[in-house]
């Protein structure tokens, strides 16, 4: 890995206190070197309307959609509600999807968690979130699945301080990495054929 690698961070919680917030800000100061994580926050994303898709884009989605564009991966947090991935982050995941067969997602390599007061960690919500990113063809990183049980005990000031719980979120980090580091391989082979 020699260049600089940008990952982007969505958050499924729009709340101020909101603990997979707290855990991608804790993402970002842990990464060192060459890897950085950049959040995006989805709060202004408004219901998606096809009516108001393409040209006629919102300013926030257009925007969402060029940071997503301009990412090497992307890092998704989702609470859980209801058995499911939170609204706000299955309209911006809708947004993102469009035009059809044309997402930013496409290709992408992604790695999503979730995190729940509830011991399962909201692996409801994580089935929903991988489901709804192979739907758009993302290059998912399916192992580690990250879920983290008893979110609540394991923020402190604003950050995931459960060090088992922080390392392994930062080992998938890894696998993310090397998936953008394989993705960006086989781009650079694929645009420089051995003859």
């Amino acid at each position: 890995m020699t260049a600089t690698i940008n990952i982007l961070g969505l958050s499924g919680s729009l709340r101020q206190q909101s603990a997979h917030t707290a855990i991608l800000n804790t993402v970002a100061e842990r990464l060192t070197g060459q890897v950085r994580l950049t959040l995006h926050g989805l709060e202004s994303i408004p219901p998606y309307n096809e009516d108001y898709d393409g040209v006629h884009a919102p300013q926030a989605v257009s925007d969402l959609r060029a940071a997503v564009a301009a990412a090497d991966g992307v890092l998704i947090g989702s609470p859980e509600y209801n058995h499911g991935m939170s609204g706000v982050l299955k309209n911006a995941l809708d947004w993102l999807s469009r035009p059809h067969g044309k997402s930013v997602l496409t290709g992408l390599p992604v790695l999503g968690f979730t995190a729940s007061p509830a011991f399962t960690g909201g692996v409801r919500a994580h089935q929903q979130l991988n489901e709804t990113l192979w739907a758009v063809r993302a290059a998912l990183v399916v192992y580690p699945q990250i879920v983290i049980g008893d979110v609540h005990s394991k923020i402190e000031h604003g950050r995931l301080a459960d060090g088992a719980a922080r390392t392994f979120l930062l080992d998938g980090i890894g696998a993310l990495i090397e998936q953008i580091d394989q993705a960006t391989k086989e781009k650079i082979d694929g645009d420089n054929p051995r003859r």
